[in-house]
This record gives C-alpha cells, structure tokens and sequence, in this order.
C-alpha cells in the first residue's frame, strides 16, 4: 500500500516549535511538491529554511585520477542549492541558508541537522517498494529511522 499522503516521524516527546527547517536535495530539479511543504512550515513557524546538498564522496574517491569528478561534484552541487537559494530570495523568502557538505547522503543531512540546531527535515521521496527500493537504497529511509528531530515526507508524484 502506498500513500500520497506526506508522512511526519516524531520522536518520543515532539516540539512543534520550528525555529530551522532543513530542506535537503539533489542535485538538479528539487522535488516541488517537499519544496512548497518546507516552503509552507518555514513562513507558518517564521523559521530559517536551510538548503542541503551532500556530495556523495562514497562514490568517487578523492585520488588522482577521480579528483575532478570531486570537483565537479562538488560545482555541481554548489550550483545547485545557489539557485535554489537565489529562487526562493526572488520569491521573497529571506532567511535561507545554502550549504554543500560532503559524505554519504543520510550521515551528511544528519550532522549537518545535528550541527545546526534543525528543528524540522523535510525531504522528498520516490516512495520506491520491494525490489526497487532494495536496489536503489533510499536517503530518505534511513534519516528517517535515525534521526533525532522530526522528519516530514512527502512523495514526488501523486498517483492516481
């Protein structure tokens, strides 16, 4: 069963008091139904949005030969969330934090929450099953199961 419902994950003794809301993405498009929820809790709550992206240094190695796929991971990246973060600023949203950290996806978004005081993830997911999900792993899953602030999903696409 599948639902096109977004789906919070609290901890044992919920605040909803969100102060700092991180909105971590990939690189390219972010997804636009997880950026309208962040957008909605960030103006509702008058928090600091951060957006988040982590290069995954798990799948290139930093030696000679793989160095500039790092670089340009790491452009890649930065281009990402600066015009994600210029977007919102035209929007009208003024507190936004951009930032770019590196190593495996869910351990990046984590410590970049704990670091930061992040009240509030709020990420997108595919909503991937059985096979698929096994193969692809999912960023999301895990910073779900082992976070410690609250977690909001919401899925890419409705279904039909």
């Amino acid at each position: 069963m599948t639902t096109n419902t977004p789906l919070l994950v609290l901890g044992i003794e919920p605040e909803f008091v969100y102060e700092r809301v991180l909105f971590p993405t990939d690189v390219g498009e972010p997804p636009e139904r997880a950026l309208e929820a962040t957008l909605d809790i960030a103006e509702r709550y008058e928090a600091e949005l951060h957006v988040l992206t982590v290069v995954d240094t798990t799948r290139v190695s930093a030696d000679v030969e793989t160095g500039p796929a790092l670089e340009q991971a790491e452009q890649t990246g930065s281009a990402t969330v600066d015009s994600l973060v210029e977007r919102l600023r035209d929007q009208g949203h003024e507190r936004i934090v951009g930032a770019v950290v590196h190593g495996r996806p869910h351990d990046g978004i984590l410590s970049y929450a704990k670091n930061h005081d992040i009240d509030l993830i709020v990420m997108g997911t595919h909503g991937r099953t059985g096979l698929d999900r096994y193969l692809v792993g999912s960023v999301t899953e895990k910073v779900v199961r082992l976070s410690d602030v609250p977690v909001l999903t919401v899925r890419h696409r409705l279904e039909a």
